[in-house]
């Protein structure tokens, strides 16, 4: 596995190069990669309360980031959304760390609350092995298959 450098921040904590680059990262894999038009860029990343955890590697480019959104911001409870893992270094067992990483987080800042994602329905396996169970059907968003799942706290 490549070697990353994970950190985790506030909006007002990230540098200009880091939010380039998450957001370039963003961009590029859920608006170009996927061929999704819809507003990447929303306030949801502005909230004080609101995480952003990525991973650099030995050059400090971006090739792993999801946020965390404080509980009520986008659902009920904690959130975590944006996972994305630049193409060329997919496969490599990246997303299973920053997951894990991202739930000890959520445990530190928010204890024994329940999670809530809106998952890609091709990775519901992915996050059932770290806890989460489908709570709704699925449905599109923004034109791609999601489905709704909880992870108790």
């Amino acid at each position: 596995m490549i070697q990353i450098d994970w950190d985790i921040k506030s909006f007002k904590r990230l540098g200009t190069d880091e939010l380039y680059g998450l957001l370039k990262l963003r961009v590029d894999v859920f608006v170009v990669e996927q061929n999704c038009p819809y507003p990447e860029i929303d306030d949801k990343d502005r909230h004080p309360e609101t995480l952003h955890l990525f991973g650099k590697n030995k050059d400090g480019e971006i090739l792993a980031y999801l946020r965390i959104l404080p509980p009520g911001l986008r659902f009920k409870q904690v959130c975590i959304g944006r996972v994305v893992i630049k193409k060329n270094s997919r496969g490599q067992g990246i997303s299973n760390v920053m997951v894990k990483k991202a739930l000890e987080q959520i445990n530190r800042t928010w204890p024994r609350e329940n999670i809530q994602i809106g998952a890609q329905v091709y990775l519901k396996d992915f996050y059932e092995s770290f806890g989460f169970e489908a709570v709704s059907k699925s449905y599109l968003e923004d034109g791609i298959p999601h489905i709704n799942m909880i992870r108790k706290g």
